[in-house]
């Protein structure tokens, strides 16, 4: 569990949907749309993260949740992110203890959970990640319905048909929810979901605490808004990521 504690902290808190955002569009999961939202699932604020791409399936969600694997190659010419496989999990662990990951493929649906809270309830000495394949695990489903917001299978049920929604180009896809999200020494929530509905900023005094923690030179008093604004971030993050695919196939090497 060491490795978890540690890891959550080696990252900003924007590090993380950025990443997700280079993973959907890489060539392996293809996605063509990619949502971030805040949610409430009983009383308790989460993140969610959603994309249209292939989905996963046993084997791939088994090999996304578990440390230090990753089968990611170049595909076309284009190097996919997160080749050494732990990137989602410290991550995740970086915006809250808690993740759980819807997926839907072509030819199945799965759900796996990444849980801190559940490792300290079991006093676990490894990592331990359920996962279920329909009904096929009946103990990891009993461990995701008890220590995840979502205690019945209808819940778990609802999750996987809102990846596919109306406004969709897919029926395939994956949703990730994460909760008891991270907070600032003050007791607030370490992310703004109220300054502007359309948005999801770091307040001043995050931004302040991240500044301290990874020191940048100060060109001038002007704050870009891609330091405190996700969409604005992420909007970059997705330009970034169209010049470099195409740098990446119109060169040799890239």
């Amino acid at each position: 569990l060491s490795y978890i504690r540690c890891g959550c902290h080696q990252t900003t808190c924007y590090d993380f949907p950025s990443m997700l955002i280079d993973n959907a569009y890489d060539p392996d999961v293809s996605a063509k749309q990619f949502w971030i939202d805040k949610t409430v699932v009983k009383d308790q604020d989460c993140l969610t993260f959603m994309d249209n791409g292939y989905g996963l399936d046993l084997r791939t969600m088994h090999k996304m949740l578990s440390f230090g694997f990753s089968d990611k190659t170049t595909v076309k010419g284009v190097q996919p992110i997160g080749i050494y496989g732990n990137g989602f999990k410290s991550g995740s662990m970086r915006l809250g203890k808690d993740a759980i990951v819807f997926s839907k493929s072509k030819s199945t649906s799965c759900v796996g959970m990444l849980s801190q809270t559940y490792l300290e309830k079991i006093g676990a000495e490894q990592i331990i990640v359920p996962i279920v394949l329909r009904e096929e695990d009946k103990a990891s489903l009993q461990d995701i319905l008890r220590y995840s917001p979502f205690t019945t299978q209808e819940e778990l049920l609802t999750q996987l048909d809102v990846i596919s929604p109306p406004w969709s180009t897919g029926k395939t896809g994956t949703r990730i929810i994460i909760w008891n999200l991270r907070r600032t020494s003050t007791g607030a929530l370490e992310f703004d979901f109220e300054k502007d509905r359309y948005d999801i900023q770091i307040p001043s005094e995050v931004y302040d605490e991240m500044t301290d923690t990874f020191p940048q030179p100060q060109l001038s008093s002007h704050i870009p808004k891609s330091t405190y604004s996700l969409r604005v971030r992420s909007n970059s993050v997705y330009v970034l990521k169209i010049v470099y695919d195409f740098l990446c196939l119109t060169q040799t090497s890239c």
